[in-house]
């Protein structure tokens, strides 16, 4: 498995991904996503400040996750975790169906490993939707504690469970 940061060379292979993705998440009650968010405008500003990462199989995109430093909008500070500590944020982590169970999502988790220690961070954070079954049941596998549910202005209705991860 190849993980590099994303180019806009990867741009339609990101939609296409994309868009395999967002039903299959929302046939299973998972409305995190739709067809509005994420979008090719969220993946070119995540390229611009070389947050976004895609993982390869075979020559083929088979994942992305968007590896942020500390952008956690204001409603975080409701999670069980010191919202001043500096931390390495994953967002947008999505694996192609065609691509699931290889452990894609387990390489760019690790990738954010990687990058927090080389930035000099102690903790990894992310968090997603309620009703997300397979991340709900990884997080904690690789290291992640719950650290409570939150919701989020900008997604009214939706309940967002964090996750955190103390680095050794």
């Amino acid at each position: 498995m190849l993980l590099r940061l994303a180019t806009p060379a990867d741009l339609p292979a990101l939609l296409t991904l994309l868009a395999q993705v967002v039903p299959l998440m929302q046939a299973a009650g998972n409305q995190q996503w739709s067809a509005d968010y994420p979008n090719e405008a969220v993946f070119r500003t995540d390229m611009e400040a070389g947050h976004l990462w895609v993982a390869e199989l075979a020559g083929q995109l088979a994942g992305f996750a968007a590896l942020t430093h500390n952008h956690q909008d204001a409603e975080y500070a409701q999670a069980d975790w010191d919202f001043a500590e500096p931390a390495l944020v994953t967002h947008r982590l999505a694996v192609a169906p065609a691509a699931r169970g290889r452990g894609v999502a387990a390489a760019l988790l690790a990738q954010a490993d990687v990058l927090a220690r080389q930035q000099g961070l102690r903790v990894l954070r992310l968090d997603t939707n309620s009703e997300n079954q397979a991340t709900r049941q990884l997080f904690p596998k690789l290291g992640y504690r719950f650290a409570g549910e939150i919701g989020l202005a900008f997604r009214p209705g939706l309940r967002f469970l964090c996750y955190e991860k103390w680095l050794k």
